[in-house]
């Protein structure tokens, strides 16, 4: 189910467009929230919805521990066991389980469960499988993610491996897919991009996945350790190989520099647990910048979380009444800091799209970088 990108308007590079699946559309540039366990932390579907959240993403490496994939296939996939309707997108653990040296061999990954010390073998037809049993209508091939900096040696492993891992886990998913289609679901499948700053193995890696066709296309391995000039290099080399024609997705990003220099070189979509874990421990995002609302400037501040933002559910509290239900360690602080963050990133995301399609990108990512290119407290 090769899924292909129907371009509304362009601005340089930039992009916006719509992806049919089978489920129905889901718009680009998209910001996809990230339901680790089947939730984002502190929201419910209901909240998502008003939200206007298009996609969400699911931790394969959690849900396959716990509750796993078996009783979440038997309750309806991820779609039936969350009550949501829109599109859901899984990772395949890699990442997770990368964090965790597992002991990695051509076959697969070894790792012991966080939850209960159990011993696991994760393989690329595994991890095909359990992504199938999870219902997503996109799942991730299993990838080997090495952190940066790391060795010529290691990324060159990580490349090749990643290369050998597609093939078998394309495999795998079409032959799970075709067993699947009866019982009414569909997946799509997205190849994944190594090479960590290297640009020659950037370009091997995208053309040997390439070779082995995905429904689209994901760029790994960036946004964790390098600087970002290295980033911006890295990507806009990766960017260069992949089809115009399907969606293009850089895992892990979702602050607001990198969201606009990745969409700037012509990404589609994001993912990103920045949002919420910064509004869970108090600091949201704003239009003047990153604040933190632990600081006690903001003891008797009277004003909304952010002027510039409507509809996030929050404007009715200020941001006085916000820090003292945080310093009293209420659970309602962090549930609505995390509405306000994930609010303000799909209105930032809203607003790319609209400056695409008004031809003023390049205005708006400049005003974006003056704001965030030097963090505040």
């Amino acid at each position: 189910m090769k899924l292909t990108i129907d371009v509304r308007a362009r601005d340089g590079a930039a992009r916006t467009g719509v992806v049919a699946t089978p489920r129905g559309e889901y718009r680009t540039p998209v910001f996809m929230p990230v339901g680790t366990r089947g939730a984002v932390r502190t929201l419910a579907a209901d909240d998502l919805e008003r939200l206007g959240v298009e996609i969400v993403l699911g931790n394969t490496y959690h849900l396959m521990l716990r509750p796993g994939e078996e009783r979440i296939d038997r309750l309806g996939g991820l779609h039936g066991f969350m009550d949501w309707s829109g599109h859901v997108l899984t990772d395949s653990g890699g990442y997770q389980i990368f964090s965790l040296e597992p002991k990695v061999d051509d076959d697969g990954a070894r790792f012991r469960s966080t939850y209960d010390g159990s011993l696991h073998h994760l393989t690329p037809e595994r991890a095909a499988v359990i992504q199938a049993a999870l219902g997503a209508d996109i799942q991730m091939v299993l990838d080997v993610c090495p952190p940066l900096p790391s060795s010529a040696d290691v990324v060159r492993t990580a490349v090749d491996r990643t290369a050998a891992w597609a093939a078998r886990g394309r495999a795998a998913f079409l032959a799970e897919r075709e067993r699947r289609l009866g019982q009414g679901r569909d997946q799509a499948q997205f190849g994944i991009v190594q090479g960590g700053t290297d640009p020659v193995l950037r370009v091997e890696s995208a053309r040997r996945t390439l070779e082995v066709g995905f429904d689209g296309y994901a760029v790994g391995g960036l946004s964790v350790g390098e600087t970002r000039d290295q980033m911006v290099e890295a990507l806009a080399t990766t960017m260069d190989e992949l089809p115009a024609d399907q969606p293009r997705y850089f895992m892990g990003l979702g602050d607001p520099v990198g969201l606009v220099e990745a969409v700037h070189l012509g990404v589609d979509m994001f993912d990103c647990v920045l949002p919420t874990r910064l509004g869970r421990h108090g600091t949201i995002l704003t239009s003047a910048g990153r604040m933190n609302l632990r600081n006690a400037r903001f003891a008797d501040d009277d004003g909304p979380l952010d002027p510039a933002l409507d509809g996030d559910g929050t404007g009715r509290y200020s941001r006085a009444y916000l820090r003292h239900l945080l310093m009293s360690d209420e659970p309602t602080a962090a549930r609505l800091l995390t509405l306000h963050n994930v609010a303000w990133t799909l209105d930032l995301v809203a607003r790319m799209r609209a400056a695409i399609e008004a031809g003023t990108f390049a205005a708006l990512r400049r005003e974006v970088l003056d704001v965030w290119a030097t963090p505040r407290s």
